[in-house]
């Protein structure tokens, strides 16, 4: 059997505004929430077999850096959904804007930045 991706680790500015708008768009939910290292925070977010653990030290340095240039850093993380259209009307709702629309074999996608500027991509297959 092949290893199987179980969660990735965030640092972000207010992990419970960050997963209560990851709830809201994903249909997702919040596993496990507590105080974490350097007297910071966490919440783990998602579904029952995968999640984004969401971390704060209670004062975060800003990135200053292009992630896209830095090694080591986080290009973006990919949601995959069944109507990319629907989705994009609910990012925009949230209040992010959708950009870098592509359609690809084998699938459309756009991305948008979060508060903290971590970028997501949006993407419908078929």
């Amino acid at each position: 059997m092949p290893a199987m991706l179980e969660h990735t680790n965030l640092t972000v500015s207010d992990p419970d505004a960050t997963a209560a708008w990851m709830c809201d768009l994903f249909c997702w939910h919040v596993r496990w929430s507590g105080a974490a290292m350097q007297s910071g925070r966490t919440v783990h977010v998602g579904t029952n077999t995968h999640y984004l653990a969401l971390y704060t030290p209670g004062s975060p340095a800003k990135p200053s850096d292009d992630n896209y240039q830095t090694v080591g850093g986080l290009n973006h993380i990919a949601v995959v959904v069944d109507d990319i259209a629907a989705m994009e009307r609910d990012v925009a709702k949230a209040g992010f804007t959708p950009m870098n629309h592509a359609d690809y074999e084998p699938g459309h996608r756009f991305y948008f930045l979060d508060h903290d500027n971590i970028e997501f991509e949006i993407v419908q297959y078929g």
